[in-house]
């Protein structure tokens, strides 16, 4: 072969070469750049038991699901955020002006399962609200991405501008919450009460109906920390020193080394990590030397989150304290294992930590209950009961919207009917 034969050869294989790898990148590209929505035939149908739940089943109506993957629908790079919104469903305009005017804030910590992030954040999601989202340290650097790409489409929802490593029963979880509270007080967003939400909760009221809720007369200027003073059997959380191994667990310090007694004389209480708060309760718990030693005094206590919020509510200064409030507040339907044959049936799911993670048939006792929201779900677990009390929650928001609903807004729809499907009357084509 020729010296010009080899150069040419060589030239043609290197042209060959160039051509295919503009091509895999001009492909990978259109790919990435055109963002396919969610398909329903992916979706699995609705289990027969959601019929008691679902409009119209009596008459042999069937409810297709407009949606499943959304876990690999956030991941995928390069969606647009008007598609987003779009094919996740997101409700996008305020459904009544008595919901406009009082806006909620909100505090979701979360670490892991992307997927019931999302279908949270969509249930309580409304514009005129404001949404922090904490993201755990130890979280995976693609879900916290995930995450970000998300709440970047929203101009009411951002990430907490610091995040801990957060251990259960710990510190840290306490301090969470705190750092979103310092955010959310700077917000331009004029929210009256802030409630605070793990990644396994889910909505029983709607928004329409927590904005009610909060104004009633009962709770309209009070805080919501439902809880009792401390009982003997939990004085150990905060008589013993303890240290926080960061991410993993909590631990005694040394033998059990006693700690002082709590700060300015303060009663200490017990109750629920969860609560509802007046705004001028939160710059209280931001600025005042009460709050701010008590908290110090709590950092080696065991989960100081179940008596940190619940004793400020009962200092008579505190804005919206409600001192003899008692265990009052829809805060949570819960399922603890030691109240079984007592405040209900027992759980239908499984337990985890005593905790009932809730089944299908758990869904009476939870809507029966009203409260504002529901803990633990599991959406690989059990996903019937997600599914089914995602729909009931949805029909019930939309069905007391005063505005046109957009079709994107409906997360199933009816087939097998002749007539007007659920929402055709006051939907938007």
């Amino acid at each position: 072969m020729s010296q010009f034969e080899g150069t040419k050869c060589s030239f043609l294989l290197c042209l060959g070469i160039s051509i295919i790898f503009c091509s895999v990148i001009y492909l990978r590209t259109t790919t990435l750049t055109k963002p396919k929505p969610l398909k329903p035939s992916s979706c699995m149908p609705f289990s027969t038991e959601c019929n008691a739940f679902l409009p119209d089943t009596e008459k042999g109506i069937e409810w297709d699901r407009r949606d499943c993957q959304l876990d690999n629908y956030i991941l995928s790079n390069h969606q647009q955020c008007s598609n987003l919104t779009r094919d996740l469903h997101f409700i996008t305009r305020p459904l009544s002006q008595e919901e406009e005017d009082y806006p909620i804030a909100f505090i979701m910590t979360v670490h892991q399962e992307l997927e019931l992030f999302v279908r949270l954040l969509r249930a309580i999601y409304m514009p005129q609200n404001v949404y922090c989202i904490h993201v755990d340290n130890k979280a995976p650097w693609e879900y916290r991405a995930a995450i970000q790409r998300l709440v970047s489409c929203f101009q009411n929802t951002f990430l907490s501008s610091r995040s801990e490593t957060v251990t259960y029963a710990g510190f840290s979880r306490l301090q969470a919450d705190l750092n979103c509270l310092m955010d959310l007080a700077k917000s331009k967003i004029a929210w009256r009460k802030v409630v605070n939400l793990c990644g396994q909760d889910f909505p029983v009221m709607s928004n329409l109906e927590l904005v009610q809720y909060m104004q009633s007369k009962e709770w309209r200027d009070r805080n919501m920390t439902p809880g009792v003073k401390q009982p003997e059997s939990m004085r150990h959380r905060t008589e013993l020193q303890y240290m926080e191994i960061a991410g993993s667990h909590i631990a005694l310090k040394g033998s059990g080394l006693k700690k002082k007694p709590p700060p300015h004389n303060l009663q200490i209480y017990f109750g629920t990590a969860y609560y509802a708060l007046t705004r001028d309760f939160v710059d209280f718990v931001l600025k005042s030397p009460i709050a701010h030693d008590l908290l110090e005094w709590s950092k080696d206590t065991f989960s100081p989150d179940e008596h940190y919020w619940v004793t400020l509510n009962h200092i008579e200064e505190a804005p919206g304290s409600h001192i003899n409030g008692g265990w009052a507040g829809a805060i949570r339907a819960i399922k603890w294992r030691d109240q079984e044959g007592i405040t209900h049936d027992g759980c239908k799911g499984h337990y985890v930590r005593d905790i009932c993670i809730y089944g299908i048939e758990d869904l009476h006792w939870i809507i029966n209950r009203n409260s504002i929201f529901a803990n633990k779900f599991e959406s690989k677990s059990f996903p019937g009961a997600l599914d089914c009390l995602e729909q009931w929650h949805r029909n019930k928001v939309l069905g007391r919207s005063t505005v046109p609903i957009d079709r994107s807004w409906l997360l199933a729809t009816q087939r097998n009917s002749s007539s007007p499907s659920y929402f055709d009357n006051i939907a938007q084509t």
